[in-house]
């Protein structure tokens, strides 16, 4: 029987989510987890790899288990959480069709960026310290824009990737300001905080390294170092990775959305606040999308 399984995980201790020879990942913690609970080694696929110390909220995986009697979700999702480290947490395990498939029926993704314009050492963990002067987030949204839509993003992907395609399809790409929890808490609902962004981008795929590279260019732009154009000028061939800017740490990236289609239909069932790519092809080998990197 297939079951799918939701979870979130703290990226900081990992080498990502796929199991590497002589690194901790999160991908070998839950097949260790489960085949410890059902008695029979398991094998686990997930929604797509993410890169070191890259975080996830509501991942999606799924796997597969010999035994014909259903598990008891509920109990195993519990027995999960008492036994995985603290960096990992399982939010629920369900049934799944036989044909359902965590990172080939997924058709949306979506990445958050957190950066902070002060120091603040309650968010040194989870966001990006940017503290240039004077940076510009209207422009580095007009920059935003052009990423929208089909285009050619190889100027975006980490040199040595082996992506078969870097064709991707973005639908959304804005900076946006917010107010972190423990400011909330302290001075209560106000406006949102000049001093707190994040980045937020949704694609049917991405390439290694893409969001964070995306995120280092855009914030060039905000510097004044290129104009808003340069952007466009960069894909679709425009430009080689050297010419776009550098990668942001991912320490501040989050996986934040997996979404899959609800029964066959237009309307997308989305399965938890959660992403990077495989460098399938759009679509897939077989008719279904590829997976995700960062």
């Amino acid at each position: 029987m297939r079951y799918s399984i939701t979870l979130s995980y703290d990226g900081g201790a990992f080498c990502g989510w796929q199991i590497q020879p002589g690194s901790p990942s999160v991908q070998e913690c839950l097949e260790k987890a489960l085949s410890t609970l059902i008695g029979e080694k398991v094998s686990v696929t997930g929604a797509g790899r993410t890169d070191t110390k890259v975080n996830a909220i509501g991942y999606v995986a799924h796997f597969d288990v010999s035994a014909e009697t259903p598990l008891d979700t509920a109990l195993l999702t519990c027995k999960l959480n008492a036994i995985l480290p603290p960096s990992i947490a399982v939010s629920e395990v369900t049934p799944a069709t036989p044909e359902f498939h965590a990172r080939f029926d997924a058709v949306r993704r979506e990445y958050t960026y957190f950066i902070h314009r002060v120091k603040d050492p309650f968010m040194e963990s989870y966001s990006y310290r940017c503290g240039y002067p004077g940076l510009d987030f209207e422009r580095m949204n007009r920059a935003a824009e052009y990423l929208l839509g089909d285009h050619d993003f190889a100027c975006f992907e980490k040199t040595g990737g082996n992506s078969k395609t870097s064709l991707c399809t973005v639908y959304e790409a804005f900076w946006a300001p917010y107010t972190p929890s423990h400011l909330w808490v302290i001075h209560g609902p106000t406006a949102p905080s000049p001093s707190y962004w994040y980045f937020r981008i949704s694609a049917n795929r991405f390439l290694r390294n893409m969001v964070r590279a995306i995120v280092g260019t855009l914030i060039e732009v905000g510097r004044g170092k290129h104009e808003p154009e340069w952007v466009l000028s960069l894909l679709d061939g425009g430009g080689s990775r050297s010419d776009a800017g550098e990668s942001v740490p991912g320490h501040a990236l989050f996986l934040t959305s997996v979404q899959y289609l609800d029964g066959g239909d237009l309307d997308f069932h989305e399965n938890g606040e959660v992403v990077g790519s495989d460098g399938d092809v759009p679509g897939g080998e077989d008719g279904r999308n590829g997976g995700l990197e960062d």
